[in-house]
């Protein structure tokens, strides 16, 4: 069907002109010329087959066709010039909406999501805390096999730990992780002080179990193995479902997690964690900022996407 429309641009030029009846009006609102206008008009009026304006010595007037043809297309040019101004209203309103592995979420991002509302007002922003951008063995999303149209489920953007390999995406390295102990200032005093990484033995030993399902994830045992240190059990000590949880006990006192030391700049810029020890894992994986083709030019997340970049390169100059 629309493949037997004249073109566009004939259309636009006869509907300015009709409505003007003026070639040299039309030329203005289009900022074109008037030949160009004429031009147009003989273009469509050759494709239709039938006169449209009968040209008179300074003057135009229409047709009974072009009178017939007028309203209709006036209220198609309406008809899509409301459906833009729409699109542009829901672009100024609609939430941008950011897909998150939850300790990213809670201890990098929020304590500086502040910054991204106190300067786009204007943006509505949704945090969704979510595993499924963790990507391990057993919780992998399947990004080779997404088109890049389409957004990552419900979401505009993911902030995602993973390889860093996901064809037909805008991928974005945020930076890279190293493992470490990390605990309570507090534990460096009293009868038992930490001062080195033997002195672990007299202390509790904090686990997540991202190991479990994560064959890169570090434990305990590599990095004591690391450390050159024998006579601590590795596998003691309470277990935890998530890294979160883990950061959080070692807060409370409970005993020393072996953490991300990236995700708890915040805490041990705060007082609240230490790492007592130089020694740390490097993975091979990092956390990434992942966008669809499709939607990388949005204006709402090209403006996240530029913060979120130097709230990351910040972080790093910082450590």
């Amino acid at each position: 069907m629309y493949n037997r429309l004249p073109p566009l641009n004939a259309l636009r030029a006869f509907e300015s002109a009709a409505r003007h009846l003026s070639f040299r009006e039309a030329a203005k609102e289009l900022h074109v010329t008037p030949a160009a206008i004429s031009h147009q008009i003989k273009v469509l009026e050759d494709q239709l087959g039938i006169q449209l304006f009968r040209r008179l010595t300074r003057a135009v007037e229409l047709t009974d066709a072009g009178r017939s043809l007028l309203p209709r297309l006036s209220e198609a040019f309406e008809s899509m010039a409301q459906a833009v101004i729409k699109i542009r209203a829901l672009e100024k309103t609609a939430t941008l909406t950011v897909n998150v592995p939850p300790s990213f979420a809670a201890k990098w991002l929020m304590p500086r999501l502040h910054r991204f509302v106190t300067a786009h007002p204007d943006i509505d922003i949704r945090i969704v805390a979510s595993m499924r951008v963790v990507e391990t063995r057993k919780l992998n999303v399947l990004y080779d096999t997404m088109d890049g149209n389409d957004k990552i489920g419900d979401f505009d953007i993911d902030i995602r730990f993973g390889t860093g390999k996901y064809p037909r995406h805008q991928v974005d390295k945020l930076f890279s992780v190293t493992f470490t102990p990390l605990c309570s200032p507090r534990l460096l005093e009293g009868l038992r002080p930490l001062k080195k990484p033997s002195d672990l033995r007299y202390h509790v030993l904090l686990h997540d179990d991202m190991q479990d399902i994560n064959e890169g994830w570090p434990s305990w045992a590599q990095w004591l193995e690391t450390a050159g240190v024998k006579n601590v059990e590795s596998g003691r000590g309470p277990h935890f479902s998530h890294p979160i949880l883990g950061l959080e006990a070692a807060v409370d006192e409970m005993g020393v997690v072996l953490g991300i030391k990236e995700t708890a700049a915040y805490d041990l810029a705060a007082g609240r964690l230490i790492a007592p020890f130089d020694l740390v894992l490097e993975i091979d994986a990092a956390y990434y900022l992942v966008i669809s083709e499709a939607w990388a030019a949005r204006p709402k997340v090209k403006v996240f996407r530029e913060w979120l970049l130097k709230e990351a390169l910040d972080s790093r100059f910082c450590k």
